[in-house]
Order: C-alpha cells, then sequence, then structure tokens
C-alpha cells in the first residue's frame, strides 16, 4: 500500500531546473536543505537516505514513509557585450518556479536487513528565453527531466559497520528548441540502469562516517525533430549522466549540538558532446563541444536541539561549476560556481510524525560567455536561486 502512495507521486509530474552544478539536483529531501546538505551521506535522519547512503536504513526505526516537495525560483539573466545579433534583445529571465517532489519508504525485512524504496529526479534542467533574443539561434526551451526509481537493501555488518546498496531504474526526456527560421524542436526520452552504494561506519556513540557512491547512468534518447531545415525525421543522442562520490561525517558535540559536514566529487567530464543524429542516416543534427570538467562541492553544518519538539539547521557551501571557461559556456547551460546559505528546522507533531522545512539562497558567479555557434553570443550572466522545502515524515 505504502509503495502504490510513492508510485502515485508520479503523477504529480517532475518539474526541474538546474540548481546544483551543471544540471544536477541536490534537492532530494527538506531534511537536509537546511543544513545545505552537509553531512548527507553519514545523517540517514530519515528513509530520504535511500538516495545519499542506502546503507543509513539501518538507522531508521521500523516503518517509515518521507513525502517531500520543492518550490525552487532561480533567475538568470544575460548582458550583452558584442553579440552578433545583439539587436534582437537579451532574452528576459531564463528562470522559472519549478515545484519537485520525492518520496522516499523504509521498512524492516529481517534481522538485520532494511528494505528502502525512493522516487526521485536526480537531474533537471530548464531555460527558457523569450523570443527573439541575439542567441535563439542557439538556444530558446532546454527542458530535461529525470524520473528515478530506486529501491535498496541494506545490513548490518556488526556494531559499527553497514552497508547497503541500490538499483536505478532511470527514466529521462528533453527537449530542445532554437530558432532557424521556424521554431524548430528536437524531443527525445529513454530508460536506462544504474546503482548506488554506501557505507557507514559509527566511530563511536558521538561520531559516524559515511561514504557513498552513485554510478553514471548511460543514455541513448530516441525521438524527433521538427521545422528542422534538413527536414523532420526521427533523431537519436547519448546522454551520459555522471557517477558522483561523497564523503561525510556527522559528530554530536554535546546533547544540544551536532556537526556536519560533506565532500562531493561529481564526474561531469562525461559531457564530452551534446551531439544529436538522425536514426535512419546518421547525419549531424547539431554537435557541440562541451568539455566539462569534474566538480567538487564542499558543504559544512549544525543541528540544534532546542527541546524534543524543536530542532534548527543551518549550514553553507561550496558548489563548483562544470563549464571551463566561456568559450564552453553555452546558452542553454550557462552555469558557474554556487555559495549556498541555509537554514531550516525541525518540529516533532506528535511521536509519529514530524514536519521539516527548509530554505536556500544561492549566490551565482556571474559570468562571462563567448561563444560561437550559428552565431558569436558574446556577454555575462548574473543568477540566483531561492529554494524553500518541506517535507512529512511518518512511522508505523
Amino acid at each position: 500500500m505504502r509503495i502504490k502512495m510513492l508510485c502515485a507521486m508520479l503523477g504529480l509530474g517532475l518539474s526541474a531546473g538546474a540548481w546544483a552544478s551543471g544540471f544536477k539536483l541536490m534537492e532530494q529531501n527538506a531534511s537536509g536543505l537546511g543544513n545545505a546538505y552537509a553531512g548527507q551521506a553519514a545523517s540517514a535522519q530519515d528513509a530520504s537516505t535511500v538516495y545519499f547512503n542506502p546503507a543509513g536504513l539501518l538507522r531508521i526505526e521500523g516503518e517509515q514513509l518521507v513525502v517531500v516537495g520543492h518550490l525552487i525560483r532561480p533567475s538568470s539573466k544575460f548582458t550583452d557585450q558584442g553579440s552578433t545579433a545583439a539587436a534582437l534583445g537579451t532574452g528576459g529571465d531564463i528562470g522559472g518556479l519549478n515545484f519537485v517532489p520525492n518520496a522516499y519508504y523504509a521498512r524492516d525485512v529481517g534481522p538485520g536487513w532494511k528494505f528502502g524504496f525512493g522516487i526521485s529526479s536526480p537531474f533537471g534542467l530548464k531555460t527558457e528565453y523569450d523570443n527573439p533574443w541575439a542567441g535563439r539561434s542557439q538556444a530558446l526551451l532546454s527542458d530535461l527531466k529525470t524520473i528515478n526509481l530506486n529501491p535498496s537493501l541494506a545490513w548490518l555488518l556488526n556494531d559499527k559497520i553497514a552497508l547497503g546498496a541500490g538499483v536505478s531504474l532511470q527514466y529521462i526526456e528533453a527537449e530542445l528548441t532554437q530558432w532557424t527560421g521556424q521554431l524548430t524542436t528536437l524531443k527525445g526520452d529513454d530508460i536506462s540502469f544504474g546503482y548506488n552504494l554506501g557505507v557507514l561506519a559509527r566511530l563511536d556513540n558521538n561520531t559516524r562516517i559515511g561514504l557513498a557512491y552513485r554510478s553514471a547512468i548511460d543514455h541513448t534518447l530516441e525521438g524527433k525533430v521538427s521545422n528542422h531545415p534538413g527536414g523532420d525525421g526521427p533523431i537519436k543522442a547519448d546522454a551520459n549522466l555522471p557517477g558522483s562520490a561523497s564523503l561525510s561525517v556527522v559528530s554530536r558535540l554535546n546533547d544540544a549540538w551536532e556537526f556536519l559536514a560533506d565532500a562531493t566529487w561529481t564526474g561531469w567530464s562525461s559531457f564530452d558532446r551534446l551531439k544529436v543524429v538522425r536514426a535512419t542516416t546518421g547525419a549531424t543534427v547539431t554537435d557541440i563541444d562541451e568539455s566539462w570538467d569534474d566538480t567538487w562541492r564542499i558543504s559544512v553544518g549544525a543541528n540544534y536541539r532546542q527541546n524534543p519538539k524543536w530542532l534548527w539547521r543551518m549550514g553553507m557551501a561550496y558548489d563548483q561549476g562544470p563549464v571551463p571557461d566561456a568559450q564552453h559556456r553555452t546558452p542553454r547551460i550557462p552555469d558557474g560556481d554556487r555559495i549556498w546559505l541555509a537554514f531550516g528546522g525541525q518540529y516533532k507533531v506528535s511521536d509519529k510524525g514530524w514536519l521539516d522545512v527548509g530554505y536556500a539562497h544561492l549566490f551565482v558567479e556571474t559570468v562571462k560567455i563567448n561563444h560561437t555557434e550559428t552565431v558569436l553570443v558574446k556577454g555575462e550572466y548574473k543568477g540566483k536561486v531561492d529554494i524553500l522545502s518541506a517535507q512529512y515524515t511518518h512511522t508505523f
């Protein structure tokens, strides 16, 4: 029954945008947002540990259901500094309000064993320009969504170490539009598989260390191109979504305070080219050199337990962008480094349920673009992101 409740979340639809570096989504729970997601591979505060480290399931007591919703409002504006078609304008604010849901479930399956199941959106991108603008021949709409189903198992190796593993069934769909004298649209989707692994070690009664890995997932999207100067028809494109590894620590300093920290590596060098070809002939529809770099995300946070009902959170993070330089920065993903400042809290509604809320503001680096593809787009992007998340957790 509770698995059916999770699957019903799919009916909400996952609308997403690029809030962490590249087009990765950090927003996988609200309980971690207040810490800027510091320590998530070690904290295991609820069933959302399915995503961050499945070994943490052994810290969940009994049967638990977690339902999460995020309101995310990015803003990014282009200032022209010498584009070929500067007279066409700057495209307005390419961000917009988005809603992203997650859901997780955990239950015992035997002594020392725990089962977990998660529905999430690990990657997403949405940028949309007003038409006309100076770079419309390169990009108008860029919209990518993923839905990830993640059954997991955790095993208690001994009284200090837990192991976890999960399988990811991931659906991806993408839509790209640009102006070629008419509105040209490329659409495609795919389903593929990956996995995640985790270890959680208890050093003593106050300190835990978590190590987690999520595999890369290689997709081959199939779809169609419409209103293209070379004609309509079936297309395909590879989308190699990166793997990531996290090392986290959580340490209780006293009865009131807890410290959290995290370092996460993401293998964005897998995103080498954005290439779309015709499925029947292999002829190139578009081929863009991306040449992204691997990235690091470093975060620290703290929790303050005011009383048995109230817990307060705070955190900050540095999130490195993968785009190597202005020549490789494209209007579809005008990415830069981010600084996260976050806070949040938890209120125990009852012995069985509690509510988590979190807020984060992301200061996005002002970045240069000097990209030639059909025409030159030259200037800078200035952006920011606001995230508000809420989560209800219930144990049975």
